[in-house]
């Protein structure tokens, strides 16, 4: 059964919470009084996240400054924002890294970072989270992952192979946990005004990440398993994935 937008969680861990998008989505849950646990690495920034939930008007705000490719970390932090949260409703996993094509594909130490970030990290994560939230028979585990999962290019295929290994990874956790009541949520953002994406051309496609929260967000109420956001990225990814390896191929994408 759907939830309402009034029914969405109150208390939320988010990791890597001073992404732009993290923090689009923690304003809209901040002005109906939730309650926040926050992890990212940058103390500086996840304290000006914090002042600002609270000025919105968040019950509680807990923060943790912490390099989440650490993963033998995981476990207490994760604990630790359990009792301070009382239960968590959602955990919002949201960092991640763009990295360089170009240096990726020379330099296997570059590959490796990005896919220890962008998959390996999330993993670590998703294993402890999925473990409580089963046990708990309820939860939200939302992950932001991206279209590039969908197919592999030669412009990104390091970082694609990195969303698309979560893709899959996630497809397994929610299979085995959705029968428990645990929503298992894959957010598909396209291209998004972050400044992630600061040093590419800006064009049509590219979504505000007030868009992209609103779009996460009605997914949790509806229950959704995969959310391409905004919506026109599943249509522009069907077709992607359709098109014919040999055809691919040549079109030298």
């Amino acid at each position: 059964m759907a939830k309402s937008q009034s029914d969405l969680p109150s208390r939320v861990l988010a990791l890597g919470a001073t992404s732009a998008i993290a923090i689009a989505v923690l304003r809209q849950l901040a002005v109906k009084g939730a309650s926040f646990y926050l992890v990212a690495r940058n103390g500086e920034k996840i304290d000006t996240v914090a002042a600002d939930l609270r000025v919105r008007g968040a019950s509680a705000v807990h923060t943790r400054v912490l390099d989440l490719d650490n993963t033998a970390l995981h476990p207490q932090m994760l604990a630790d924002s359990a009792a301070a949260l009382g239960t968590i409703d959602l955990a919002l996993i949201a960092h991640g890294v763009l990295g360089e094509q170009a240096d990726a594909q020379t330099d296997y130490s570059h590959a490796e970072a990005v896919l220890r970030t962008n998959l390996l990290s999330p993993v670590s994560l998703i294993t402890w989270l999925a473990n409580y939230f089963e046990a708990a028979h309820k939860g939200t585990l939302a992950v932001i992952s991206s279209v590039a999962g969908d197919r592999g290019r030669k412009s990104n295929y390091v970082y694609g192979a990195s969303k698309g290994g979560l893709n899959v990874f996630l497809d397994g956790v929610r299979n085995r946990i959705d029968r428990s009541g645990v929503q298992v949520l894959t957010i598909k953002p396209g291209f998004v005004s972050t400044p992630m994406t600061a040093h590419l051309p800006q064009n049509a496609l590219f979504a505000h990440p007030n868009a992209i929260a609103d779009g996460i967000l009605k997914a949790i109420a509806k229950r959704k398993d995969v959310v391409y956001v905004p919506a026109f990225w599943g249509l522009i990814m069907f077709v992607v994935r359709s098109v014919p390896g040999s055809i691919f191929k040549k079109m030298n994408m």
